[in-house]
């Protein structure tokens, strides 16, 4: 998602993101921890630029 996207929605939703995405990080670190190969090892970095996004909008906030 891009910034804006996140820019538009509420603080409830903005957290409920965050927290899946958080979720997703760290089943993705278990999995990566484990040596079992990733399907998409570039997604870990998408999920923490968007976990960052968030948090940037929720300070500007």
């Amino acid at each position: 998602m891009k910034g804006k996207e996140f820019a538009k929605m509420t603080a409830e939703e903005l957290e409920k993101r965050l927290d899946e995405l958080k979720k997703e990080v760290i089943k993705q670190n278990a999995q990566r921890s484990s040596g079992t190969n990733l399907k998409n090892p570039g997604q870990l970095k998408t999920v923490r630029k968007n976990i960052a996004r968030i948090l940037t909008i929720q300070n500007k906030k």
